[in-house]
């Protein structure tokens, strides 16, 4: 993007325009509808997303319509308010069926909740259209969380010019990307790495490209590209926070809490493998461990807490966030076994390239690796843990 030339959030042509009102839906309501969605365009499609790779583009529309994006954001909802759980809740009743657009549904979230509680320029200008499903975007965060735990360097660097800033650099994998789409990220001072800044990104800006650098064994329909910064002017308008480690330290709660939508959905999806199994093996299958009921009454904990915890996303005490950490862990955990015990209760036809338990112990280890993964989370734990004694 120049100086000269700003864009401006059009959406691609031919995509759905916003609802015609931002009222916000009760809960029950809004996980009524996404579950609607889900039977009648996503089940449909979801061999395709996960076979060949297909991005399900007129299902996410569909969800940004239906006001499953805006629920946990207060600036684009009529009554102001903030409906965290609700917001998870929808993301887990897509990812149950298909965790690719489970995971596109998260990125579209946690790029409108970027925006929610950043700059309010860069919020009147982009976030109706996120909010609505008018434009599609990502989270480009992996780097910087990782990065701010010690993991590795920061891959974005800015200078400071006229208007805005010039950034160069790459990104190795940012998904639920292509033209006319946004992304958050954050980049370093060219001179000063202490210095850090959060900024949203116009796929559309010169000097900006995609590629496609890889191949996946699952989650293949979530657009994810390798993003490359040649000179790409980002303007002031789109800067969300000028302080980069301040704005994460506000939006790191919310960011994973949304997670636990897409670790909740697989698991329950599994937990149904296991018991869609049971009339013809259940006899046998009594002998396995991680039975359907066992793994229900742990997912339904961790749901209860995790809702709880959600209620308050804004939360920025240390104690919060480690119980955060602490419980997306075992949402991770739970997801593997979860998901080996759906494989070992279906038994030999799991492994028919159209069964859904070995789709579904793919997308589990994405639970247990997207960041932050195992490893990142039980690092940060350490260090809070040696940092109390």
């Amino acid at each position: 993007m120049s100086a000269v030339a700003q864009m401006s959030p059009t959406p691609p042509a031919g995509t759905l325009a916003p609802p015609m009102s931002a009222s916000p839906l009760d809960a029950e309501t809004l996980v009524s509808q996404t579950g609607a969605i889900v039977d009648q365009e996503l089940k449909p499609l979801t061999a395709r997303v996960d076979r060949e790779g297909l991005y399900p583009e007129a299902v996410l529309r569909s969800l940004g319509y239906a006001g499953v994006y805006r629920a946990h954001l207060a600036n684009a909802r009529t009554d102001g308010e903030v409906d965290f759980p609700a917001a998870i809740r929808a993301m887990a009743t897509v990812s149950q069926e298909c965790l690719s657009t489970g995971f596109a549904v998260w990125c579209q979230d946690t790029c409108a909740w970027y925006l929610e509680i950043g700059n309010p320029k860069a919020r009147e200008l982009w976030l109706e259209s996120l909010a609505s499903g008018t434009v599609l975007g990502g989270t480009g965060m992996s780097n910087t969380m990782k990065a701010f735990a010690g993991i590795e360097d920061l891959r974005l660097s800015g200078e400071r010019v006229e208007g805005g800033y010039v950034v160069n650099g790459s990104l190795p994998w940012v998904s639920n990307l292509g033209e006319g789409h946004v992304f958050g990220s954050l980049f370093t001072l060219s001179g000063d790495t202490r210095q850090t800044v959060m900024a949203l990104v116009d796929c559309r800006s010169p000097g900006f490209s995609l590629r496609q650098s890889a191949h996946f064994v699952a989650l293949e329909g979530t657009r994810t590209y390798a993003c490359i910064f040649d000179n790409v002017f980002i303007p002031d308008e789109h800067i969300i926070d000028d302080n980069g480690a301040g704005f994460l330290e506000r939006a790191r709660a919310g960011l994973v809490m949304l997670q636990f939508g897409m670790g909740a959905g697989n698991i329950q999806g599994c937990i149904n493998v296991c018991r869609s199994a049971e009339p013809m093996l259940g006899h046998i299958n009594q002998f396995l461990d991680d039975r359907p009921d066992e793994l229900q009454e742990e997912l339904d904990d961790i749901v209860d807490a995790v809702l709880t915890l959600a209620e308050t996303p804004c939360e920025a005490s240390p104690d919060f966030f480690r119980e955060v950490l602490e419980l997306r862990l075992a949402a991770g955990e739970l997801a593997l076994r979860a998901s080996q015990s759906a494989m070992l209760h279906t038994g030999a036809k799991g492994y028919l390239s159209s069964a859904p338990a070995q789709r579904k112990l793919r997308e589990s280890y994405f639970v247990a690796i997207v960041t932050p993964a195992t490893k990142h989370l039980r690092k940060e734990l350490a260090r809070m843990h040696e940092m109390d004694v």
